[in-house]
């Protein structure tokens, strides 16, 4: 499985009305294993950013007047997140963004080129519902050193994620069983020749039998009579 933990900053919050991207991070994690391959760019967006952003941010246009534009990277980066899921924190933002730095240039969208878009936004939400989801906040909840976060960085906020996703998703690949491994297990059982071994049936006592019979009347009386063995004694005799 090949994630990209993406994290873009730009000139201001709306694409529509103008604005662009000014920097893009992305990490890659292989089988939930950061691969150590990054790609990242400064970029010049061929506009001012506004005030706001650039207190977010604080990449001035100064700084970004000799950096390469968009359509100059625009081969890498679509190279390099090409089929690949994307984990963002807030992917609105950034996609509706890509999307139109893609469309300028007429690039494939974001849906086109990656299988899949998770938002770790929303998957905060549903895990923490009420609280403060953005990235510090997970950074405190999950116990990521952020302290390096002194503004906005697209490269090491999209690190910052990735280490955060894998806390929020702890255990969940434990959860699946691959195809493969699945099949090669059903052929190692199927080699097995079990009647060759003698399996020792052990009964229980008669201390056992009444423990277990007192057991199982505790649990009658607790549901008021409606235990299933109860409906199933009959069919069993």
């Amino acid at each position: 499985m090949r994630q990209i933990f993406l994290d873009t900053e730009t000139t201001g919050l709306n694409a529509e009305s103008g604005d662009r991207i000014i920097e893009i991070g992305c990490v890659e994690m292989l089988n939930r294993r950061l691969s150590g391959r990054n790609l990242h760019f400064y970029l010049n967006p061929e506009r001012s950013s506004h005030e706001d952003a650039v207190k977010v941010h604080g990449l001035t246009d100064e700084f970004l007047a000799d950096k390469p534009k968009f359509a100059e990277i625009v081969a890498d980066f679509v190279e390099f997140i090409r089929g690949a899921e994307l984990v963002i924190h807030n992917a609105a933002f950034d996609v509706g963004f890509l999307n139109n730095e893609l469309g300028l240039l007429q690039q494939e969208s974001i849906d086109q080129l990656c299988g899949e878009v998770i938002d770790t936004l929303r998957m905060a939400r549903e895990m923490r519902p009420g609280k403060k989801n953005n990235l510090n906040a997970l950074c405190a909840e999950f116990g990521v050193d952020n302290s390096g976060r002194q503004v906005h960085g697209a490269l090491l906020d999209a690190g910052l994620l990735a280490e955060v996703y894998i806390r929020m998703t702890r255990g969940q690949d434990s959860l699946v069983i691959d195809e493969v491994e699945a099949s090669t297990a059903e052929v190692a059982l199927e080699s097995v020749d079990l009647s060759a071994f003698t399996l020792p049936v052990i009964a229980a006592d008669a201390a056992e039998v009444q423990a277990h019979a007192a057991l199982i009347a505790e649990l009658d009386q607790a549901s008021g009579g409606k235990t299933v063995w109860k409906a199933a004694e009959p069919a069993v005799a």
